[in-house]
C-alpha cells in the first residue's frame, strides 16, 4: 500500500461537478493499493498517517500530528501510485490490485481510520470515479509512504 500525504489548509474532491468530499485543515491522503496488500499494510499506513508529526507546535517545529490538532482527513483512491515507469513511456500498473481487491482494501483503510480517529472529519472521494481534487497545500508538506518500506 502506498500513500502520498499532503498537509492541507483545505481540500475537496469533485465528481461530475458535485463536491463529494471536503475538509478544512488536515491531511489529503492519496491511496494506492497493491496486489499483495493485507490488513498489515492497512494498519501500517493508518498508524503512519495518524501519527506523523508534520504540523507545527507553538515553537514552529513539526512536532504535532493530525490527532493533536484535531485535523480533518480526506482519502482519495489513486491506483496510479503503482505506475511503474522504469521501461518505456507508458506506465505499467501490473503491481496494482485488481479493482475489486483495491476497493476492498481502500474501504478497509477508511473504516480503520474512522474506527481509530475520532477527533476530526474523515471524508472520501468515490472509488474508481474520475475525480477532480482541489487543495491548498500547507507548507508545502508532502510525505510518501510505502507499507513495504521501499521509500
Amino acid at each position: 500500500m502506498r500513500a502520498v500525504v499532503q498537509r492541507v489548509s483545505r481540500c475537496s474532491v469533485t465528481v461530475d461537478n458535485r463536491i463529494v468530499g471536503s475538509i478544512d485543515s488536515g491531511l489529503l491522503v492519496l491511496l494506492g493499493v497493491s496486489a499483495k496488500d493485507t490488513q498489515k499494510d492497512v494498519d501500517y499506513i493508518t498508524d503512519k498517517v495518524l501519527n506523523m508529526r508534520i504540523f507545527s507546535d507553538d515553537n514552529d517545529k513539526m512536532n504535532l500530528n493530525v490527532q493533536d490538532i484535531s485535523g480533518d482527513i480526506l482519502v482519495v483512491s489513486q491506483f496510479t501510485l503503482y505506475g511503474d515507469m522504469r521501461k518505456g513511456r507508458r506506465p505499467s500498473f501490473s503491481a496494482s490490485a485488481p479493482a475489486d481487491e483495491a476497493k476492498k482494501w481502500y474501504e478497509k483503510f477508511v473504516e480503520t481510520l474512522q474506527h481509530v480517529y475520532k477527533s476530526g472529519n474523515i471524508a472520501t472521494g468515490i472509488f474508481q470515479a474520475d475525480m477532480n481534487v482541489e487543495l491548498l497545500n500547507d507548507g508545502p508538506v508532502t510525505i510518501l509512504l510505502d507499507s513495504e518500506k521501499l521509500f
